[in-house]
């Protein structure tokens, strides 16, 4: 069989095989597809984004940074060519990921109890940035939120405060 027929068969069997899924779908989804499309090409979507939303996306990106970070550690430990101290090592480096999220989370905690402001916080070794939801950007209110953030650790911190507006 030369390269021509088998490109031939296959293209033909992609078109089998997707004639018979359009055909045995169920009609009531197929009218909702249409629907759907109808309405993407006929109304123009402008979504504002909330403060909500803003938060919530950047809490998002950050956990599947992370999960994916995670996962690639916790692969990587699976692996049994690896030695006992490089396994302890990579244990080590989960454990921390760990620490780290909690003490994100508290320290979110912390900033919406003492300043009443919904935030985002996240640690990239000695860099922390905080995002703060505010109508007011104010020098202090930032200076003593880093100073705030700098007491619950022992070494030295790059800290950095941005407001969003609501």
């Amino acid at each position: 069989m030369n390269k021509q027929n088998l490109w031939f068969f296959t293209l033909l069997s992609l078109v089998l095989v997707l004639g018979v899924y359009y055909i045995t779908m169920p009609n009531d989804l197929l009218e909702k597809v249409n629907s759907i499309v109808d309405e993407k090409e006929n109304i123009p979507v402008v979504e504002e984004i909330q403060e909500e939303n803003v938060l919530t996306a950047m809490r998002v990106t950050k956990m599947d940074d992370r999960n994916k970070e995670i996962d690639s550690l916790k692969e990587q430990l699976t692996k049994e060519e690896l030695s006992t101290r490089e396994k302890n090592n990579l244990y080590e480096q989960l454990k921390y990921l760990n620490e780290v999220q909690g003490k994100e989370e508290s320290l979110e905690k912390k900033i919406k109890k003492e300043y009443q402001l919904d935030c985002f916080v996240k640690t990239d070794n000695t860099d922390i940035t905080t995002v703060c939801i505010s109508d007011t950007h104010s020098t202090e209110l930032a200076n003593s939120i880093m100073r705030m953030i700098q007491k619950e650790y022992n070494e030295k911190k790059n800290i950095s405060v941005k407001f969003q507006k609501k």
